[in-house]
Parts: structure tokens; C-alpha cells; sequence
């Protein structure tokens, strides 16, 4: 059988699947890259991949996808990786600098600027001077690795999971293992197999993962992150998608 080519986010938030599978003999049934969410998702776009672990708004481009996996990268509260930084009131802000390594945590930004905050400002991608504006009504999106520790360098910090929480009531699905073409069943029990072994084994995997003195990396493990692929993540996945849809 030829290997199933998988292409997974390089972040932290992931490791525990990625323990999972290296630590498995799904192994050697796969070709695995790393990429940052944004090429991951275009990989499964571009027929480069058959599963990947993309944003979910991603999912809108492919002409075909289904969900593989019963786990995900997902919040039911607080994630605290995923947000919009400001040095103004959201209410005040006047231009969004997107985050160049997302999809879904755009996307995310500007449902909540419309539909919650009842904002609208530019949004500005690549910009030049992204994520050091100088400008005070100016706030830029921002995901993954690179937010830990900066909550107290800004005046105004959105977790955007949280906002969505506040807006709906339901959990926030990021990303998801999603394929662009049909699966084998085997497969997919097998890889749920390995996902589920990494997540049991989050703590030794903590042991692995050098020391920040500025971040929790264990309450972010194990606590803002929710990796289930619940009913809820389910209803609130599709609820973004139409809102996508709606901008």
C-alpha cells in the first residue's frame, strides 16, 4: 500500500499528537511533513498531502474534505495562543494587521470584528511592519509559538477563543485532520490510535520540552487546549464556516 502523506502544524499545540505518531507504527505507513498552518493547508489544496492538520477554515478551498479524526486542535476556553494584540480598545481600532501564518485565526478576527464587536476595520496583509504597528489604532492578529509571553506587552489582548466562547456559547475548532480524498477506515482507527497515545502521554512529553519562564507550557497541554473533537466542536466548526461564508 502506498504511504498516506500527512502534513502537520509545526507548533507547539501539536507535539502531543506528533509524540503520538512517532511513537507508533502508523509510523512507517507515512510520509509526514512540518509546515507552518498556512502551508499545510494549502499542501492538501494543492493535492500535495491526503491528510493534514489545517485550519479549519481551509476547508472552504477544498472541492472535497471530510474529518479523519476524532481530536483536534480545539478551546473551551481561554487558548491562549490565538490572539488580536492592541494598544487601543477593540472598539477603537482602525486597521487589523493578519497574521501571515493563518487562515482560520484570520478569518476568526474578522467574524468577531464584524459580528460581535461590531467593527470594521482595513485589514492589512503582509504588512511591512507586522506585529510592531506603529501606529495606536492599528492591531494585528496573531498565532501559535510566537505569542508566548507577550500578553503583558500590549494594553489590549483578545484571546480570540475566549471571544468566540463569549459570541456563541460554544467551544472554537482550529484546526482539524482533514482529508481531501477517502480514507481507509483501518487507517483512520489506526491514526486515532496514535493521537490518543500522545495525548495520554502529554507529560513526558512536557519532560522533552525545554523551560519557559514566561509561559505555562503544562497548563497549555493540558488545560487550554481541548483536543477532543466533541458535538460541540462539531456544531460551533460548521457555525464558523457559515460566518466565513457571510463576510
Amino acid at each position: 500500500m502506498n504511504k498516506i502523506k500527512i502534513s502537520a502544524v509545526s507548533y507547539t499545540n501539536t507535539k502531543p499528537f506528533l509524540y503520538g505518531i512517532l511513537h507508533s507504527e502508523i509510523i512507517d505507513k507515512i510520509e509526514l511533513s512540518m509546515d507552518m498552518p498556512s502551508d499545510c493547508a494549502q499542501k492538501l489544496i494543492d493535492n500535495k498531502v491526503d491528510i493534514g492538520l489545517i485550519p479549519v477554515a481551509a476547508a472552504l478551498s477544498l472541492p472535497q474534505w471530510e474529518i479523519v479524526s476524532d481530536y483536534c486542535i480545539g478551546a473551551s476556553g481561554p487558548v491562549n495562543s490565538v490572539f488580536i494584540f492592541s494598544n487601543c480598545p477593540i472598539q477603537e481600532v482602525t486597521k487589523v494587521q493578519l497574521d501571515p501564518e493563518s487562515r482560520s485565526s484570520n478569518n476568526l478576527a474578522r467574524v468577531l470584528l464584524k459580528n460581535f464587536w461590531k467593527v470594521e476595520p482595513e485589514f492589512i496583509k503582509d504588512a511591512a511592519d507586522y506585529a510592531s504597528p506603529a501606529d495606536v489604532n492599528t492591531a494585528f492578529v496573531q498565532i501559535g509559538d510566537r505569542t508566548f509571553g507577550k500578553k503583558d506587552q500590549y494594553k489590549y489582548v483578545y484571546d480570540l477563543a475566549e471571544e468566540w466562547i463569549k459570541f456563541t456559547g460554544l467551544p472554537f475548532v482550529f484546526a482539524a485532520w482533514i482529508a481531501n480524498k477517502p480514507i481507509p477506515e483501518s487507517f483512520i482507527s489506526e491514526f486515532n490510535q496514535a493521537l490518543r497515545l500522545g495525548l495520554a502521554h502529554r507529560h513526558n512529553l512536557l519532560k522533552e520540552l525545554p523551560h519557559r519562564a514566561d509561559f505555562d507550557l503544562e497548563d497549555y497541554l493540558m488545560h487550554k487546549l481541548d483536543f477532543e473533537l466533541t458535538a460541540d466542536k462539531k456544531k460551533a466548526l460548521y457555525l464558523f464556516l457559515d460566518y466565513i461564508k457571510a463576510l
